[in-house]
């Protein structure tokens, strides 16, 4: 059983429609049964049947053909340009009523951006609208190099006109050299802090737009424009920053407590809470490689012999309930 030919319009000519049209031409026709399968060299006006013997059916010459379809194109085009004047008239008084409401917002607010690269223009046309500030929440260890090089270009405009920066990193970013030196090559009012757990990313800019990742792998994103949303995403970031542990200019190192360093407390608080190696990794920027590690040295310090005893001797030391 052959699949039905799939619909489409008399300028997409397909290669089964182009084959039986260069066959005809050939042969000077094909048999009227053979188009059967193939309709769309019909509907482009490629065959005609034969006057003598509908049984057959004819080419038309190439150039007319080509004439007809291009034609058909202009035709299309020209409607198309038609439509869009008329839809420009019918917006222009709208547009006015849009400028004597400037907090007025488009779609709601939410404009859903698609791919890496119109993620990255989107964010930084922004930039280059702000002046006031740019609030950024980076999750995860290190920066690959290419999005820091990105940053810097970025960044320095809004700099330059007198803006600040205040960027949120997990913990694990401290030991990152490249981000290190990502901020020292910045001039102006910039300022770093670290946590051990952060969100998803975000960016705040000049308290009036952010974005937010819209999938797991960051391909899509949202830009928001929706005032109380835009303010609510500004709250919470100075919350945790007031939470966080300085990283920039001035570091400040969280201290250990009783052999515990303070990304082993952090460990501690997810084992209690029945986290796999995996899931801890990955809510701390770690590998899990690393997380072993830091879960190993922890029972260690701890006395521990096995798992089910260092979640009882985390809970009987008593480090949770020791500030960092």
């Amino acid at each position: 059983m052959t699949s039905p030919h799939p619909e489409h319009g008399p300028e997409e000519l397909c290669a089964e429609g182009l084959e039986l049209y260069g066959r005809a031409l050939r042969d000077e026709g094909v048999p009227e049964q053979q188009a059967d399968a193939v309709p769309c060299v019909l509907r482009a006006g490629l065959l005609r049947p034969d006057l003598d013997d509908p049984r057959w059916l004819r080419p038309v010459p190439p150039g007319l053909a080509l004439s007809r379809l291009l034609r058909g194109i202009a035709e299309d085009i020209a409607l198309r340009r038609q439509a869009e004047t008329q839809l420009a008239e019918a917006f222009e008084p709208l547009l006015g009523l849009a400028d004597r409401h400037p907090d007025a917002v488009d779609s709601g607010g939410f404009t859903l951006v698609s791919g890496r690269a119109r993620i990255n223009d989107a964010i930084k046309h922004a930039l280059l609208r702000s002046t006031d500030e740019a609030l950024t929440i980076q999750p995860g260890g290190k920066r690959p190099l290419p999005s820091l090089a990105t940053a810097l270009v970025n960044e320095r405009p809004l700099l330059a006109r007198g803006g600040r920066m205040r960027t949120l990193y997990q913990h694990t970013s401290r030991h990152d050299p490249a981000v290190l030196a990502h901020y020292e090559l910045l001039d102006g009012d910039v300022e770093v802090r670290t946590l051990d757990e952060v969100p998803e990313r975000l960016i705040v800019l000049d308290r009036k737009v952010a974005f937010l990742p819209a999938n797991a792998d960051r391909t899509v994103a949202v830009e928001i424009r929706h005032p109380p949303l835009v303010t609510y995403l500004a709250t919470t970031f100075d919350r945790l920053w007031r939470l966080a542990t300085p990283m920039y200019p001035e570091a400040v190192q969280p201290p250990t407590l009783n052999g515990v360093t303070p990304r082993q407390r952090a460990i501690a608080a997810l084992l209690i809470e029945g986290h796999t190696d995996a899931v801890i990794a990955d809510r701390l920027g770690l590998n899990v490689r690393t997380a072993r590690e830091h879960i190993a040295k922890l029972a260690a310090t701890l006395g521990s012999e096995s798992r089910a005893q260092l979640g009882y001797l985390i809970g009987r030391s008593g480090i949770l309930d020791q500030e960092s």
